[in-house]
């Protein structure tokens, strides 16, 4: 007897089990055999700068994941958010959250191995249409490889850098049947909450945003790489919104120039978007970056998990790279610059010899 999942979302996760244990077990061939059977014809890959747009499986392959694993010869990938749902737009999607891992042994993206273990956060979201991947939107967390390696060349983070748990509940991987009433309830108290942060400063003070409200009182923030994490509404406050809302002061005013879809499964709630985010970097504050005046786009793929009707945990990944290519800074150059009193690398350009 097969088992048939009860309703679609529950199918698509099952339908994207094979790839994410051919890459638990990572090896070439079992890697790619799941590609081809899990994406259709013309599926898109979207992956965090530097690899950009890809056409399809080979070139996923090819552009992204044959360099990791040239770079961890016994990397594995570590689920601990796998969740499906429907947008309201109809899209189908199924977002996972974890991390690769293993022993970085040779460069990856001229990144010096540590020849130790290592870990790379993802947030990887798959669409479906007839049972199959037609688009995927993945934001890999480059520069938290780039400080276990000591060759973060960027401003340090205010919040806390760390390995980024997985959900407090041990729940993540989210099982079938799909709850659709539980997952929209979810899904409406992020979409209140978000509409609520827009409110400030353009409608007062923090007091506006009712973050007690929506937040638990022991909320943790997961920011990528280069923010970190903040913990309580203080900690997400000092360590990221301040910060950002003090440099981006515009932030939330061109809603009409983006795309963001939001969708749940039980008690978790994940948004895509490519881009999701446009303001101007205007003012001084984030980052260390002084201020650009210059409009830029932001990548971010987000998971929440709610607890009695509040959010505790938000893991956030967002393309930083990309944000610094577009104000004309080149951060794996500049990282290239380092490398160059390393042993084993060219003095002059910075790569591997």
């Amino acid at each position: 007897m097969t088992y048939e999942a009860p309703d679609r979302h529950s199918r698509h996760k099952a339908a994207l089990q094979p790839l994410r244990a051919a890459m638990y077990d990572f090896e070439e061939e079992g890697v790619r055999h799941a590609l081809d059977a899990l994406l259709a014809d013309g599926a898109v890959v979207r992956l965090a700068h530097p690899f950009g747009e890809m056409p399809g499986a080979d070139a996923f392959w090819d552009g992204a994941l044959a360099p990791l694993f040239r770079a961890f010869p016994d990397l594995e990938r570590r689920d601990h958010i796998v969740m499906a749902g429907q947008t309201p737009e109809g899209a189908d999607w199924v977002g996972c959250g974890g991390y690769y891992t293993g022993l970085f042994a040779a460069p990856f993206l001229d990144i010096p191995p540590t020849r130790h273990m290592a870990h790379m956060r993802f947030h990887e979201f798959y669409r479906f249409e007839a049972g199959r991947v037609v688009e995927i939107q993945a934001l890999w967390d480059i520069p938290e490889v780039m400080m276990q390696a000591g060759a973060w060349p960027m401003a340090p983070s205010l919040g806390r850098e760390w390995h980024v748990p997985g959900p407090a509940t041990q729940d993540g991987i989210v099982p079938g049947p799909h709850d659709q009433a539980r997952s929209t309830e979810s899904c409406l108290i992020v979409v209140d909450m978000l509409q609520h942060m827009k409110k400030h400063p353009a409608e007062g003070g923090p007091e506006v945003m009712e973050m007690p409200r929506f937040w638990h009182e022991r909320m943790s923030w997961y920011g990528p790489a280069g923010i970190g994490t903040g913990r309580g509404i203080k900690g997400f406050r000092d360590w990221h919104q301040i910060p950002f809302l003090d440099a981006m002061p515009d932030r939330g005013q061109y809603v009409d120039d983006i795309t963001y879809h939001f969708f749940g499964d039980g008690d978790y709630v994940g948004v895509t978007g490519w881009p999701n985010m446009i303001q101007t970097l205007s003012q001084d504050g984030w980052l260390g970056i002084a201020p650009a005046g210059k409009r830029i786009e932001m990548r971010s793929l987000d998971f929440w998990r709610l607890e009695a009707g509040r959010i505790r945990e938000n893991w956030v990944l967002v393309d930083l790279l990309h944000m610094y290519d577009q104000i004309g800074v080149d951060v794996l150059a500049r990282m290239r610059a380092f490398n160059k009193a390393r042993a084993g690398f060219d003095p002059a350009t910075g790569r591997p010899l």
